[in-house]
């Protein structure tokens, strides 16, 4: 769920500042104001528009006072784009906001239209930070957040196999994790997870790792031309393999203790560490070495430095492969 970044916790505040790139998190924050507002009336007009439809002095047209007192959400996508006129009228409404009406500004939170951001937030304006998820890590807490938000028991193992199945799209995850909740009855587990959507954990980036990792070299290609034929990014593949082998080193170079204190250590669940562990066996420290090179190195193919992002991610594979077995 969106993270809200003032005291001003009130939906109705009479600006809303979404901050951020995540779409999903932004959509949620238009619609909190929205349902708020239609709580409070159910007639609220609600006006949704992109940057170039605000033009100078649409803004004030907007917001005039109607004869009917009548509330209003106006919702101003990319606000980061605004022309430097129109910037100025929502400068000049922000210091005089209208009764009655919510405007809600969605800004990237770049340096690109930074003046409008700051002089928002000078204003008071009630802030909901919307971030991009980059880091599997992220997106594993926001789907615990997704469960618990709908009053439901899920496992880590469960939370896990749904990410790796599901990929980086938040708002598949949303819908992956709400129907779960609506055809599951009791705390969801790992099997039911699979169960669901063993297609897609099967041609999951993280699927590739883990066979990769683990020395099954054929399993691991059949595994990575699944994921690409079903269309995964090559960019998360080589993603989930670096994941995969720093994990395998991260493990192999710590002091010896019970996974807790190990996951507190390394900064990974204790679940991870039990599966990490019985992924090492066969691993030496050059055998990492030679295996982070072939990432690099597919990192690089994928991203442009290669004519064939496909072979670089095989070839990869191969490597790691062969570096799980090298101390066997």
């Amino acid at each position: 769920m969106a993270t809200r970044k003032n005291s001003t916790d009130d939906p109705l505040a009479p600006v809303t500042l979404a901050v951020g790139q995540e779409d999903l998190l932004l959509d949620r924050a238009v619609q909190q104001v929205v349902a708020a507002a239609r709580a409070a009336d159910a007639d609220t007009d609600v006006r949704d528009l992109t940057s170039d439809q605000l033009q100078p002095g649409t803004l004030a047209e907007l917001t005039s006072p109607s004869l009917f007192a009548e509330r209003k959400v106006v919702v101003v996508r990319n606000a980061h784009d605004l022309s430097a006129d129109t910037v100025k009228d929502v400068k000049a409404y922000l210091d005089a906001p209208a009764e009655e009406i919510t405007l809600v500004l969605l800004h990237a939170g770049g340096a690109k239209g930074k003046g409008l951001l700051d002089a928002a937030r000078k204003a008071g304006a009630r802030e909901v930070a919307c971030p991009k998820t980059t880091k599997p890590a992220e997106r594993l807490t926001f789907v615990r957040q997704e469960f618990r938000a709908l009053g439901r028991s899920a496992t880590p193992e469960a939370c896990q196999a749904l990410v790796d199945s599901i990929g980086s799209d938040l708002r598949e995850l949303a819908s992956a994790t709400s129907q779960l909740c609506a055809d599951v009855e009791g705390t969801i587990d790992e099997e039911v997870v699979g169960r669901y959507y063993t297609g897609r954990a099967e041609a999951s980036s993280f699927t590739v790792a883990d066979r990769a990792v683990e020395g099954r070299a054929a399993e691991a290609l059949e595994a990575l031309r699944w994921s690409l034929s079903t269309g995964v990014a090559p960019v998360l593949i080589t993603s989930a393999l670096a994941q995969g082998v720093r994990a395998i080193g991260k493990l192999s170079s710590a002091r010896g203790g019970r996974p807790a204190d190990l996951a507190r250590e390394l900064g990974m669940p204790p679940w991870k560490i039990d599966r990490v562990r019985q992924q090492m066996r066969g691993w030496t420290p050059e055998g990492v070495s030679l295996a982070l090179r072939a990432v690099a190195e597919a990192d690089a193919g994928v991203k442009g430095g290669g004519d064939d992002p496909e072979y670089a991610l095989e070839k990869a594979v191969v490597a790691i492969a062969r570096a799980a077995r090298a101390g066997r």
